[in-house]
């Protein structure tokens, strides 16, 4: 079963810090089989008063990948890194 991470990217106090965090974090995404679905695209908002930040949507083959790739070696030394010049809130979606 699939799973996504939600990022909503709240606020970025460092540009160039957030752009080589991005660019560290594709690769570890990709070892865990994980896949962008959008990246900051455009949101248009049809119902409702939500006002999303931007977001980025990852899929994963499952949830489990998903909390593997969070948790690894080679990715919690970027969520200190990302969490140093961004503020974001980080979602896990099981999906079907």
């Amino acid at each position: 079963m699939s799973a996504f991470v939600m990022a909503e990217i709240l606020e970025v106090s460092d540009p160039a810090g957030m752009k080589q965090y991005a660019e560290a974090a594709r690769p570890t995404i990709e070892q865990y089989g994980g896949r962008y679905r959008t990246l900051r695209g455009k949101m248009e908002v049809m119902e409702g008063d939500w006002r999303p930040a931007p977001l980025v949507i990852i899929e994963f083959p499952s949830l489990e990948r998903a909390h593997a790739w969070y948790g690894s070696p080679e990715y919690r030394p970027l969520i200190v890194q990302r969490q140093a010049v961004s503020r974001t809130n980080f979602v896990f979606i099981e999906g079907l």
